[in-house]
């Protein structure tokens, strides 16, 4: 018999009890805010068709995908992101759905890239989407959503708190395109412009320009690009491109629905932000972390107000953002900043031995009718035992039955976790009261 692997796939990840602790507390922040903004939560099935991914501009998504053939010979795919099945829905609704629609998920995405620290093959990401809302308030208030969970876990967002702990980069697409179509530079070879200049950070300035060379943009007008992706600041910009320009006319706005949200003095308007999916039209933006040393993007969103048409539909404003678990959780981790997080039990029922068992069951199951989470601790180990692990699990009561208490009809109730030793008898036949 062949020996088992037991560690996960490559780039995949196991969640331990203790893992899956801090994944809930995580993901309850991602619905607590989700729900308050009123956006509904929604899902899809991991497993996609293809043909959803595969963009004629070369998305590197396309070339990270688990794709394959089924036994009926479908080309389908684990999904890379979950935006397009998002696009599908909307347009298998059609006119059945109430527009603005507000959804959310938490999708467990799959992409065959190269692992590094922040970075798997799988991970979890918080989406929240809106869908039907041409306005550029619909950013604003995704922005915000984003701002209250780094709020929320921790981190410093707040003006007046110091040097803020994450920043939004944000520009529009439009202010490329529109300064694009002036060299000549639209339709679908403004997409593979999109893509090429996406790896700038990674391949350089002559890595960029060789790039965009092989997309059918020459030197000069490679060059006139990337100074145009320099370009910081919406005065720089305001200076750069004329004032009629509709990605400027569009970030005005955007920055004046941000301050109304309290959170401007966050934005950096950053033309190099491009963001390497195709279907962006508007707004795009990240958010990167600016506390310790894991300096990149932990999540990003953007407007795809076309992606239905490009699936066969009519178009439809889009907007949404997708907020990596992976990557929150680094700099939490490293900032200190990661709850410690116990099983989060309320008892522990002791009985002594397996005489007991019935007694201790039918306990336990009247403490739970109160609503407390109860472990019946069946191993009959030494009484030592017992309470280090009740107290290791953050138990709050232990209740000792054996078989002078069944005979008494009470349980012994030990107070665990301070420095005195505090014991009472309770009722075993009555609802057990936890003791002041």
């Amino acid at each position: 018999m062949a020996i088992i692997e037991l560690q996960s796939v490559k780039g995949t990840r196991d969640f331990y009890p203790e893992d899956m602790r801090l994944r809930s507390w995580l993901f309850g922040h991602f619905r607590d805010i989700a729900r308050s903004f009123g956006y509904e939560e929604y899902d899809a099935c991991v497993l996609e068709h293809a043909e959803l991914y595969i963009r004629k501009a070369g998305d590197e998504i396309t070339r990270q995908l688990y794709d394959f053939r089924d036994k009926g010979d479908r080309h389908v795919a684990l999904r890379p992101e979950l935006t397009p099945s998002l696009a599908r829905m909307v347009m298998a609704k059609g006119a059945s759905l109430p527009l603005p629609a507000r959804w959310f998920a938490i999708p467990q995405c799959f992409r065959y890239e190269e692992t590094q620290r922040g970075r798997k093959r799988e991970h979890f990401q918080w989406n929240m989407d809106c869908v039907g809302l041409a306005s550029v308030a619909a950013e604003a208030e995704l922005m915000a959503a984003q701002a209250e969970l780094c709020r929320r876990v921790g981190l410093k967002v707040d003006a007046g708190a110091g040097e803020p702990e994450v920043v939004w980069r944000v520009s529009n697409r439009q202010v490329l395109g529109h300064a694009l179509e002036q060299l000549g530079i639209r339709g679908e070879q403004f997409a593979q412009v999109c893509v090429c200049i996406d790896k700038r950070d990674k391949i350089g300035d002559e890595g960029t320009l060789a790039e965009l060379a092989k997309v059918g943009v020459d030197g000069e007008r490679g060059a006139a690009i990337l100074r145009l992706l320099d370009v910081r600041g919406l005065d720089a910009l305001a200076a750069a491109v004329p004032a009629d320009n509709p990605g400027l006319v569009a970030l005005r706005e955007l920055m004046e629905l941000l301050a109304s949200w309290g959170i401007a003095h966050l934005v950096r308007i950053d033309l190099s932000v491009i963001r390497g999916l195709s279907y962006y039209t508007g707004t795009v933006w990240e958010v990167f972390a600016q506390a310790g040393t894991f300096r990149r993007a932990i999540a990003g969103g953007g407007r795809y107000d076309r992606l239905t048409e490009t699936l066969g539909g009519s178009p439809v404003p889009m907007v949404g953002f997708g907020f990596g678990d992976i990557p929150i959780a680094e700099v939490l981790a490293e900032l200190g900043r990661l709850p410690a997080l116990g099983r989060g039990l309320d008892a522990v029922v002791f009985p002594m031995s397996a005489k007991e068992f019935a007694v201790a069951n039918r306990f336990a199951a009247r403490l739970r009718a109160q609503g407390r989470t109860v472990v019946v601790d069946y191993a009959c180990r030494r009484f030592k035992n017992v309470i280090e692990r009740a107290e290791q699990d953050g138990a709050g009561r232990l209740y000792i039955i054996g078989g002078n208490e069944v005979k008494a009809g009470v349980a012994v109730e030990r107070v665990l976790g301070g420095s005195e030793r505090v014991e009472n008898r309770v009722p075993l036949e009555a609802p057990a009261q936890p003791s002041p």
